[in-house]
């Protein structure tokens, strides 16, 4: 995995070539259309209107078979309840540097910034997500940062906030976060994951802020609305 950090500005940048193959850029702006997540009316974002086509369109463009679904492409629940809340609460990220952990679209990144966050790193290992994220900041008319780097078990010195939508439904994967993100909060980062109920999510030493009711796409999840809370890792004595 090429490991690399770039600054995204949306006014200056330039328009992909269109139906280039491998070009994820081009790939994403013919398949998506710029619609609303449910819940955050202040955003705008590329987001495919059907899962499964945009799923094989999405194997077929990197000539490959068994790939994850592209989790860019969909707002989903736990990273609209992060972004309602900040926005809702500007304070909680207000002057911050943030990051934005499994950013896929970037929504809770372009929503800590419209809530007034200094800083803003969006990080996804995703080549698609990485894209995405680049024009949904420059759909928004936000300048954020973004990388594709792992950044999980790295110290993340630099940033005061990490926010988390919809990453704790798969193990390995989410003990490993969930190691790291504890680290980060022992030393004194805020840790905010937005999550509808998933499996493998944090069952200790975290409290719930908010929950809100969001709406979903059933070929997505197995309900049309989701409960879907706002949590905050804490410390607590043993």
């Amino acid at each position: 995995m090429k490991d690399f950090q770039v600054p995204i500005e949306a006014e200056q940048d330039t328009e992909p070539a269109a139906g280039r193959i491998g070009d994820p850029a081009a790939f994403i702006l013919r398949e998506t259309e710029l619609l609303t997540p449910p819940l955050i009316p202040e955003v705008t974002l590329h987001l495919a209107s059907d899962c499964l086509p945009l799923w094989e369109l999405t194997e077929e463009e990197l000539a490959e078979r068994g790939l994850p679904p592209p989790f860019w492409a969909f707002a989903w629940a736990g990273g609209q309840a992060v972004s309602r809340y900040i926005l809702d609460h500007p304070e909680t990220v207000r002057g911050k540097r943030v990051l934005d952990f499994g950013s896929g679209s970037g929504l809770c990144a372009i929503a800590a910034l419209k809530a007034g966050a200094a800083e803003v790193l969006a990080a996804d290992i995703d080549v698609f997500a990485y894209e995405a994220i680049r024009l949904n900041a420059k759909a928004n008319g936000v300048t954020l940062t973004a990388t594709r780097a792992d950044l999980v078990g790295t110290p993340c010195a630099d940033w005061d906030t990490v926010l988390v939508g919809d990453m704790c439904y798969e193990q390995p994967l989410a003990g490993r976060i969930e190691a790291w993100l504890r680290g980060l909060m022992r030393e004194g980062k805020q840790v905010l994951i937005g999550d509808p109920g998933r499996t493998y999510l944090p069952k200790e030493n975290i409290d719930k802020l908010i929950a809100y009711a969001v709406k979903t796409d059933r070929r997505l999840e197995d309900l049309d609305v989701k409960n879907t809370a706002v949590w905050q890792l804490v410390a607590r004595p043993s």
